[in-house]
């Protein structure tokens, strides 16, 4: 029989918690667990009223990887769910709400995506993100430098930016906005990805193309779309080791030389949360909020 544990006054079935998700590190289902309380109190406002899919790994990043998009079979009735839409109608999905829900979903080992809206309003975005994707042999070092030519950029419009790790091997730009739909944020979105290939044609993409990408950073501005979901802040990854997609200071956006250097793993978050809390809080506020030009 799994164990119980209580949660805010939630029961709890918690499995395998002996099992090793990260083959890499012998991290396992209960580490993961731990670590996912230990963040709990900067994670869940950036979970909150967005609708989250899951990207699960039930058996680690060497098992069965799928998306769950609907509310999965055997959620909890206390477990605040919302009709969201979609291209081919209305769907149902799992809002992550407090620490209970937080766990819950925990326990089904996956990572955490959200939309760029949220679910009281899905007609307005209320962020804009841009995913820098290294195309090998380029990496996050080369994510780096377009990261902060799109930092000067947005601040030219009065937008300004945040950076965590993608948990992966590139790097998400992040800034709250307000007042314009996902479709017109996209639109933004993607001329900054042109401004920028014109700026860097060496070093930037902003077609998809696959033949086009090593050696280059593809500004994935697409993410952008009112279906689409990006990794959550603080989300881990399924990897070989527990990476995490981990907010990051611009001192160190402008001082990696090295791709080890923006690497950060479960382990790590508890002491950069004492060191910095949480780097991307701004994206909360609704006065850092920029409005497109």
């Amino acid at each position: 029989m799994a164990p119980i544990t209580e949660v805010e006054g939630r029961r709890l079935p918690l499995s395998n918690l002996e099992k090793v998700l990260y083959p890499a590190t012998g991290f396992t289902k209960a580490e993961v667990l731990h670590y996912y309380a230990t963040v709990a109190e900067v994670l869940l406002p950036h979970l909150r009223d967005r609708a989250v899919s899951f990207l699960r790994y039930p058996d680690g990043p060497d098992g069965q990887v799928f998306f769950t998009k609907n509310v999965p079979p055997g959620t909890p009735d206390w477990v605040t769910t919302a009709e969201v839409p979609r291209s081919d109608g209305p769907s149902r999905m799992v809002l992550v709400q407090d620490l209970p829900s937080l766990m819950w979903a925990a326990n089904l080992v996956a990572e955490f995506h959200v939309h760029q809206w949220r679910v009281q309003n899905p007609e307005e975005a209320d962020r804009i993100v841009f995913d820098l994707d290294p195309g090998p042999p380029a990496t996050i070092v080369h994510c780096c430098e377009v990261a902060r030519w799109l930092r000067d950029r947005l601040a030219e419009d009065g937008i300004e930016a945040y950076a965590k790790t993608s948990g992966s091997k590139g790097l998400h730009l992040l800034a709250a906005v307000r007042g314009a739909s996902p479709e017109r944020v996209s639109d933004y979105a993607k001329g900054l990805a042109v401004e920028a290939e014109k700026a860097m044609p060496h070093l930037v993409l902003h077609r998809m193309t696959r033949s086009l990408r090593p050696g280059k950073v593809f500004v994935d501005w697409s993410q952008n779309a009112a279906r689409k979901t990006t990794a959550a802040p603080y989300t881990l990854r399924a990897r070989q080791e527990p990476l995490v997609s981990a907010p990051v200071t611009w001192e160190e956006v402008e001082e990696c030389r090295s791709p080890d250097l923006l690497a950060f793993t479960a382990p790590d978050l508890g002491p950069r949360l004492t060191d910095y809390g949480d780097l991307l809080a701004p994206l909360l506020d609704p006065e850092h909020a920029g409005t497109l030009p």
